[in-house]
C-alpha cells in the first residue's frame, strides 16, 4: 500500500470512530442526567403493597404539580428559587393525598443534599453520592424510593426503576476490567493500526 493509499485508510476510519461515538454505540462516557440537576425523591414507609401504592399516588400528584412550575425554566438557578417557593404547596399536596387515602402516616418535605445509592438505568450507571433533590418521605421512610429529575425536566424517567449496582470498593476485580475494555475499545484499534503501520515501513 502507498503512503497515500495508508493516509486515506487511516482517514477513513477516524471518521468510522467518531461517526460511532456520535451515534451513541460507544458509550463509555455519555450521560443522561447533566451535572446541574435538581431530583425529586420519595421514600415510601415500607414494602407493603399499600405503601407503595401511597408513594404512587403522592408521586404522581407532586410531579404533576412540579412540572408545571418548572417546565419554562432554562437555569438551575431560577428551577432552584422556584422550588423553594413552592415547598408550603408540595407539603399541602402530600397532606392531601393522604388524607383521601385514608393513611395517618406522617411525612416530611425538605430541599438540599440527598443521599442516593448508585443505580444502573439501561446503559447508564449512577454513582452513588450527594445529590441536590427535593426530598419526600412518608413514615419510617424505609420502603423501596421513587426518583427522577425535575430540572433539567426527566420526570418521564423513572430511575428507581433501574438496578442497584455494588459501589466501586465492593465491586468484583473482573468488573472494572469490563469498564476498561469499553472505555479503551478504540485506543486499542488505533494502536494495533500504528504497530501495522511500523511493521510496512521497517
Amino acid at each position: 500500500m502507498n503512503q497515500k493509499g495508508l493516509i486515506n485508510l487511516l482517514i477513513s476510519f477516524f471518521i468510522l470512530a467518531s461517526s460511532l461515538q456520535g451515534s451513541g454505540i460507544v458509550k463509555a462516557n455519555q450521560q443522561i442526567i447533566p451535572d446541574e440537576a435538581i431530583r425529586l425523591r420519595i421514600l415510601a414507609n415500607s414494602n407493603s403493597e399499600e405503601d407503595q401504592t401511597v408513594k404512587r399516588s403522592i408521586r404522581d400528584e407532586v410531579n404533576k404539580s412540579i412540572n408545571t412550575w418548572v417546565a419554562d425554566l432554562t437555569s438551575i438557578e431560577a428551577s432552584r428559587r422556584v422550588i423553594k417557593s413552592h415547598l408550603n404547596e408540595i407539603e399541602a399536596i402530600v397532606k392531601k393525598e393522604l388524607n383521601q387515602i385514608g393513611s395517618n402516616e406522617s411525612f416530611s418535605v425538605s430541599f438540599g443534599e440527598v443521599a442516593f445509592p448508585t443505580k444502573l438505568y439501561g446503559d447508564f450507571v449512577y454513582p452513588a453520592g450527594d445529590y441536590e433533590a427535593v426530598l419526600i418521605t412518608i413514615g419510617e421512610g424505609l420502603g423501596d424510593n421513587w426518583w427522577c429529575v425535575l430540572f433539567p425536566p426527566l420526570c418521564f424517567l423513572d430511575f428507581s426503576n433501574g438496578d442497584a449496582v455494588q459501589a466501586a470498593d465492593d465491586a468484583p476485580a473482573e468488573e472494572p476490567a469490563e469498564e476498561v475494555e469499553v472505555d479503551f475499545f478504540l485506543v486499542k484499534i488505533i494502536d494495533s493500526i500504528v504497530d501495522w503501520v511500523k511493521g510496512i515501513f521497517s
